[in-house]
């Protein structure tokens, strides 16, 4: 990246020898976290739900397919909200429409802790759901409209890493939630049952995602398709640096048209209706999903339960297993801008593939039926160590390079618009496996995990056929 117009500051460089000024760099880290913010509630919004599972079925009484429809029903919500929040985000702006979704998060959430019944919390869940779906589409496209091409990666997996913290922090409240009233069904303070206090929790973070919102600046390809060149300069100077009205001069050809808003007509191509580009996002959205990794955030104290463990013994392994996601992003973070993100994606189909199979073959050696069923020792153990390093292959992979990739692979002129549609299609996907566990499940743990199994291999098929390597890559040459 060459020097910002304003002049060098040689002492301030990078340690590692690039040549982003640190105060320049802690900029855009800190702005990006910030945007980061909508995947904590994310995590945090999509993973609560976790812990209230029984209690909820208990409460209003539901059959298991009921049941999976009311987790699930935040994932239609979701698709809703990101199959939109592109358009919008190009019509009124990142940052409003970040503020938007906050205000979505808490109504969610506080809806969903007095609901009275299966129809009143799927409702709420769902508004809660198109938050969700919103942030995913926002959040990636903002931080890879912000960083600098050498930090995108890195960047850009602050998305995800705020979703595993959220995960995690929706997973660990739900286990003190549930310890201090004694369970998720029992009473814990105002008259509330633990499983009501678990929803309303999500409240607060929405909040300050709003807040925090307001503080950040515009994203300087949004300002220049709005017209609004000076203060795309600015924030460029600011945040990325290098000859700013060369880069103003790149952004202005790569969105060809202008100011237009871009609509979903503009994705069409010759490949089935659309632009190739289009269909692979889609495609590694849909396969992020049905390598079955939210059937573990979503049903992991019901899963654990139902092979031998207590209450109070599966959420403590819930929060574990987040633990490890955790760790997992965290080494996806130092990787991705020095190995590339196709060789994570890679890396991680491949290590998916073996461990969904052991968890496979551990379940076809349990007694029982149905999900009341166990594991004799030495499957328990070995199920147990697979899920964890699954989770942990899944988290230094698949998670964060694909919502780099999202943010990053397609042109400025249709990024959002085509971001949009990649992850309407990636909360669908995760809908029809969150909806289809407990019946699959029902049938035969090993059914399910099979099935997971056999998408981990066609995912890692599809990549090494069909996606580009995008590091180091500057948005405007995509």
């Amino acid at each position: 990246m060459s020097r910002d117009a304003s002049g060098p500051e040689p002492s301030d460089v990078d340690a590692d020898g690039g040549s982003t000024p640190r105060r320049r760099r802690g900029g855009v880290v800190l702005v990006s976290s910030a945007a980061a913010l909508g995947g904590f509630l994310f995590g945090y919004d999509t993973s609560v739900i976790n812990g209230t599972v029984d209690a909820i079925e208990d409460q209003f009484n539901m059959s298991s397919e009921l049941l999976g429809f009311v987790v699930s029903s935040a994932l239609l919500g979701a698709a809703v909200g990101a199959w939109f929040a592109g358009p919008i985000a190009d019509r009124i702006g990142r940052v409003r429409s970040m503020v938007i979704a906050a205000v979505l998060f808490f109504i969610g959430a506080i809806g969903s802790a007095l609901a009275t019944g299966p129809v009143t919390l799927t409702v709420w869940r769902i508004i809660g759901g198109m938050a969700v779906g919103a942030a995913s589409v926002i959040a990636p496209a903002y931080i890879a409209e912000m960083a600098p091409a050498r930090l995108r990666g890195r960047l850009g997996s602050l998305q995800q890493l705020a979703i595993v913290l959220g995960i995690f922090v929706a997973l660990l409240i739900d286990a003190l939630l549930a310890n201090i009233a004694g369970s998720a069904a029992d009473e814990l303070a105002l008259g509330g049952k633990a499983w009501r206090w678990m929803f309303a929790t999500a409240a607060v973070p929405a909040i300050l995602y709003g807040l925090i919102s307001l503080t950040i600046p515009e994203s300087p390809r949004y300002l220049v398709r709005r017209g609004n060149v000076e203060q795309a300069r600015k924030t460029l100077r600011r945040y990325v640096g290098g000859d700013t009205d060369e880069r103003i001069k790149e952004i202005q050809h790569s969105l060809g048209t202008g100011a237009e808003d871009v609509r979903l007509r503009d994705l069409r191509g010759p490949r089935l209706g659309l632009q190739p580009i289009v269909w692979t996002g889609i495609l590694l959205s849909v396969f992020q999903q049905f390598v079955g990794i939210n059937v573990i955030f979503y049903y992991s104290t019901t899963l654990w339960r139902s092979v031998g463990f207590q209450e109070n013994d599966a959420l403590l392994i819930s929060v574990i297993t987040s633990l490890v996601n955790i760790v997992g992003t965290f080494i996806g973070i130092a990787l991705i801008d020095r190995i590339g993100r196709k060789a994570l994606l890679l890396i991680g189909a491949s290590v998916m593939f073996v461990t969904l199979g052991l968890l496979s073959y551990c379940f076809s050696k349990a007694s029982g039926s149905g999900t009341d069923v166990s594991l004799a020792s030495p499957w328990d153990t070995i199920a147990l160590y697979s899920a964890n390093v699954y989770v942990l292959s899944f988290a230094f992979s698949w998670g964060p390079a694909v919502w780099v990739l999202l943010g990053e692979m397609f042109n400025n002129r249709i990024r959002a618009t085509a971001l949009a549609v990649a992850a309407a299609a990636q909360w669908l996907a995760n809908f029809a496996i969150s909806q289809t566990f407990p019946t699959l499940s029902g049938v035969s743990l090993t059914l399910a995990y099979g099935l997971y199994t056999a998408f981990a291999l066609l995912a890692l098929v599809f990549v090494a056929a069909a996606v580009r390597e995008t590091k180091g890559r500057e948005l405007e040459t995509m």
